[in-house]
């Protein structure tokens, strides 16, 4: 008998209900309030059998919020892995499914691409999570999520801790929505994979995902590829990636950063040491972007894979490439992708050569006919050569063309002009004396008047500072925009760096004889320590070992933060020698860490001999009053008491 509209309304809100419920299993409820409001007789040798028990949740729960049952799901429950793209479940689709699924114990993968379950569905998964402890991997793309069901999603990333991937690609998230991601993986310690692409970050989300590289310690892939990042966000995710120390897959792929971004992500390469696999295909770099990359790539040893494919890159970008593999002593690159970049035998040349040093590099390129763009030969100015050839001859403008003008009337024909010119050792070509012909001659009279010679050496030394100060301003604002860049960069290392976590200079940390690694840098937000009031302590979530309290029977299935429990990086102390009166040194438990500012601070020793320390040194004792002229014997008693006090 169909359900009514009332029945209908009832049961939809009954299922809601019982997702929403936290102390007791939602699989259970569910089952106890069929039996109770449908009368629904499930038997107890059914609900023991995990396929039988999830396809009867699954039908009930589909007829009671009145969607159609998907067959694929029942037909395929013994399968590890449910494909359920463009099915058109819809938020109660995806409701019934996740109430059937709450209690299954053998599905692995769930994929759910392109069924518009929108932030509602995303809720409702959310719930089914926090039950179920088997689904790894999850697929949600292309369901208009959007902000609402961003915030969704990072409660699902905070409750979970079986999820190890997930997939959001294309769901409209915005700049806002990227903080639920970067809040809710700082505290996941399963996730490995995560796939952000197609959406609409830019500026500000990538500040909130650059905090998201420096604050995860699991992430290993992340997918960011058709995004908005531009120049701001390439910048604020280089800083991220400068100070993570899991991640090997990055795809940063259709952002459109250009060079900017390119220096940036070069920076951040000089340090990092887990990176393999970096897509940068089609984000407007040139080959200066591609110079610029390169200087970071030469500190760096641990890069496999490099994608540059549809940039502006010609043959000289191509060859900074190949040059920089060959330089470097111990690379790690073994694929370049420039599959669009026409190349020239020389750049075939020096990769041959290269190959013999690094026979494991393979570089795609699209084919040879490629050529460098030479400029056209810029002549010099013809009045600059006569002008310096008089210079060094040491002669007058009237000395050169006296032999020619014997009347002195500073007019001569155009022919005899001309003819002298040829006939002199000044450096002219023929194409400079014709366009010194035409400046002189602008009425073609047939007569040169090189009286204009000196107007035209003026105009000339003025072009030429005018053409300097324009190669200088541009050097100057390209410089400028650079150091902008790198501040930028610095500043946003220290944002997203917790307090007392060592920089190092990878110039500073070369190679040295012994054949040590040249640089090590550890990041040490790694060495997290929890504290627990009431049972003690928790290890490091990024080891794996998590033991948590066990709760009124059971154990919970998450760790939520309180004021009893805090993750702090370890602050770097600088502890001086302090040494009692009889040479003992302060017990380490007189030192403590403040955990809430980071800094390191001195307990105030109990009063016993053995931590009784020195008492500051009074001048005012000796009769030393603290007067300007005085200064200078208080230092040399102060000296002399510290060398010998038993002399006082």
């Amino acid at each position: 008998m169909p359900l009514t509209a009332t029945e209908g309304q009832q049961s939809a809100g009954f299922l809601t209900k019982s997702l929403s419920i936290e102390d007791d299993d939602p699989a259970t409820t569910l089952r106890r309030g069929l039996e109770e409001d449908f009368g629904a007789d499930l038997d107890e040798q059914e609900v023991r059998s995990n396929k039988t028990s999830v396809a009867d949740v699954y039908l009930q729960a589909c007829k009671l919020l009145g969607v159609v049952p998907v067959s694929y799901f029942i037909r395929n429950l013994d399968s590890r892995t449910m494909t359920l793209n463009h099915h058109g479940l819809g938020p109660l689709g995806c409701k019934a499914l996740a109430i059937a699924l709450v209690s299954d114990t053998h599905l692995n993968t769930l994929e759910l691409a392109d069924n518009y379950i929108q932030a509602e569905g995303a809720k409702d998964l959310s719930e089914m999570l926090k039950a179920n402890f088997t689904i790894q991997h999850l697929d949600l793309s292309d369901n208009h999520l959007h902000s609402s069901g961003a915030e969704y999603v990072g409660k699902m990333l905070l409750d979970s801790l079986s999820l190890k991937s997930i997939k959001l690609s294309g769901n409209g998230f915005t700049d806002d929505d990227a903080k639920y991601f970067a809040e809710a993986l700082s505290v996941n310690v399963s996730m490995k994979e995560l796939d952000l692409s197609h959406n609409k970050f830019c500026g500000r989300g990538g500040e909130h995902l650059g905090l998201l590289l420096a604050n995860n310690e699991c992430l290993e892939v992340l997918n960011l590829c058709w995004n908005q990042l531009r120049m701001k966000g390439a910048v604020a995710l280089s800083a991220g990636l400068k100070v993570n120390t899991m991640l090997k897959h990055l795809d940063l792929s259709w952002n459109g950063f250009g060079n900017e971004g390119a220096l940036a992500i070069g920076e951040a390469l000089k340090f990092n040491r887990t990176l393999v696999h970096l897509n940068l295909n089609n984000n407007r770099i040139t080959n200066g972007g591609v110079s610029m990359l390169c200087r970071g790539l030469e500190y760096n040893d641990t890069l496999q894979v490099l994608m540059l494919a549809y940039n502006s890159l010609t043959v000289e970008g191509a060859l900074s490439l190949v040059y920089m593999v060959k330089k470097m002593p111990k690379t790690s690159l073994e694929e370049i992708n420039i599959s669009n970049v026409l190349v020239n035998e020389n750049f075939l040349h020096l990769l041959e050569v290269t190959c013999k040093e690094h026979p494991g590099v393979n570089v795609q390129y699209a084919g040879v006919g490629g050529f460098i763009a030479k400029k056209p030969l810029k002549r010099i100015d013809p009045m600059k050569v006569i002008q310096d050839y008089l210079n060094q001859h040491k002669l007058r403008l009237w000395d050169f063309f006296r032999n020619i003008d014997k009347d002195a009337t500073m007019r001569v024909p155009v022919i005899d002009f001309r003819n002298a010119i040829q006939q002199s050792s000044v450096p002219l070509d023929r194409f400079q004396i014709e366009e010194l012909i035409q400046r002189l001659d602008r009425d073609r009279t047939g007569m040169v008047d090189y009286r204009g010679l000196v107007d035209t050496r003026k105009q000339m030394m003025q072009n030429h500072r005018r053409q300097l100060r324009k190669v200088a301003s541009r050097l100057k604002k390209e410089k400028r925009k650079s150091d902008r860049i790198l501040k930028t960069f610095q500043n946003a290392v220290e944002a997203v760096t917790p307090h007392g976590s060592a920089v190092i200079s990878p110039e500073d940390t070369k190679e040295d004889s012994t054949g040590s690694n040249r640089f090590s840098a550890t990041f040490l937000s790694s060495r997290h320590h929890i504290v627990m009031s009431n049972s003690g302590t928790i290890s490091n979530p990024s080891s794996g070992q998590i033991h948590l309290p066990v709760l009124a029977g059971r154990t919970p299935h998450r760790f939520t933060k309180s004021p009893n429990l805090h993750s702090r990086s370890q602050p770097n102390l600088q502890i001086c020698s302090l040494w009692s009166a009889e040479g003992r040194s302060i017990p380490a438990r007189a030192v403590s860490s403040n955990l809430e500012t980071g800094h390191s601070k001195l307990k105030q020793p109990t009063v016993n001999h053995l931590t009784r320390s020195r008492p500051a040194l009074d001048t005012t004792e000796f009769g030393i009053k603290a007067r300007k002229g005085n200064k200078s014997k208080a230092k040399k008693l102060v000296g002399k008491y510290s060398k010998n006090p038993k002399t006082f």
